[in-house]
């Protein structure tokens, strides 16, 4: 996850290359000295719109992740906080975005909007709030119960205070695990959306449109569509690794099993 976070970070510096950079009397190159992961059907460098499309598709799916998080968070603290009818109004208006699957929410906005980078960051952010607000509504209706949590209650702290540092505490951990997930289910969606031709539009470079758009050649030049799709397993699988490190490290439970 490291030397992914790198590369998109400093991808100009990994390959000096220009991703866009048309040469037809070098296209279908296979891998070379010149060009180590081959050319596509213009020509141009594999390696070099792989790296600049790490950047695109990393920097969607943490900012559609990011978005997500934030607004399921507080939607998820206001829920399970107040109750009452607020709650059960915003849990049944949940459902009804969990009736619908969260990609098909995503291209039914990028159809409005037209495709591109911030569509796809709002389309997805979009998609993925109901999902995170039904999780934090849930841990803060367990947390909110809790003794310490009437104890507070009953000395007169405020609900601001109740939620800031009674609460919190006790759906942090839950939400930040749960957040790394949606981290690799963003990757997963961005590729899909690139795929289908409603995510970041050509010339620029994202993992799903490079798949897509090697398809038509996957038995003349077979690396248009393998390296891409083994960059998005590699990040997800990357990406859910440290989401059960990150379990692992936070739930007291699993630690006092262990040291058992």
């Amino acid at each position: 996850m490291l030397v992914l976070a790198v590369v998109a970070i400093v991808g100009p510096q990994v390959t000096s290359a220009d991703p866009n950079a048309i040469d037809v009397t070098s296209r279908f190159r296979g891998p070379s000295a010149i060009h180590p992961l081959g050319t596509d059907d213009l020509g141009r460098d594999t390696l070099a719109r792989i790296v600049y499309g790490s950047r695109t598709s990393l920097v969607i799916a943490f900012l559609a992740t990011l978005m997500g998080t934030l607004g399921g968070h507080a939607i998820g603290l206001l829920s399970g906080f107040v109750g009452g009818w607020l709650d059960a109004l915003i849990m049944r208006i949940d459902d009804l975005f969990f009736a619908i699957p969260t990609l098909l929410v995503a291209i039914g906005i990028v159809a409005l909007f037209g495709a591109s980078a911030q569509t796809t960051i709002l389309a997805l952010g979009i998609a993925y709030i109901p999902f995170y607000a039904r999780l934090v509504r849930g841990a803060v209706v367990g947390v909110r119960s809790r003794m310490y949590v009437d104890a507070s209650r009953v000395v007169g702290s405020s609900g601001l205070r109740l939620i800031s540092t009674d609460i919190m505490p006790g759906v942090t951990p839950v939400a930040l695990v749960q957040s790394t997930a949606l981290l690799g289910y963003a990757l997963v969606d961005e590729a899909s959306l690139g795929f289908l031709g409603l995510g970041v539009q050509p010339p620029d470079a994202s993992w799903g449109a490079m798949i897509n758009a090697g398809r038509q050649f996957v038995f003349q030049a077979p690396w248009l569509t393998v390296i891409p799709g083994v960059a998005v397993i590699v990040a997800v699988f990357a990406i859910n690794l440290v989401g059960d490190g990150l379990r692992d490290a936070l739930d007291p439970r699993l630690a006092q099993r262990a040291g058992g």
